[in-house]
């Protein structure tokens, strides 16, 4: 288990709920890994990531699907690729990455409380 830490510091993570709209395979990236557009909406509109998520998604099954992301970490550049947010996942039994995702349709851009 990591440091405990206050509710005022997990307030100043801002994760929400948006929906892929557009996924591309990354083949330049050091890692098997896959470039995703997702819309939340609103003020946020699409931002764009990298994710190695090659074990168990290809990318055109992804369009539309809603999936929970960090929204205001500061952009970093993977590869030749700028991602802007930090899309969610947790390990399989094999360490690989299964993306967490909302069980029902919810609006687009909902932050996680």
């Amino acid at each position: 288990m990591s440091d405990a830490i206050s509710f005022e510091d997990f307030l100043k993570v801002d994760v929400r709920v948006g929906t892929v709209v557009q996924a591309e395979p990354y083949p330049e990236a050091r890692k098997p890994a896959i470039k995703l557009w997702v819309d939340f909406g609103g003020d946020l509109g699409v931002k764009k990531s990298s994710a190695q998520i090659t074990r168990h998604y290809e990318p055109e099954e992804l369009i539309g699907k809603q999936v929970m992301a960090v929204v205001n970490f500061p952009p970093r550049q993977i590869g030749k690729f700028m991602s802007e947010i930090l899309v969610l996942g947790v390990p399989d039994e094999d360490g690989e990455v299964v993306l967490l995702t909302p069980d029902k349709p919810v609006p687009q851009g909902g932050r996680l409380f």
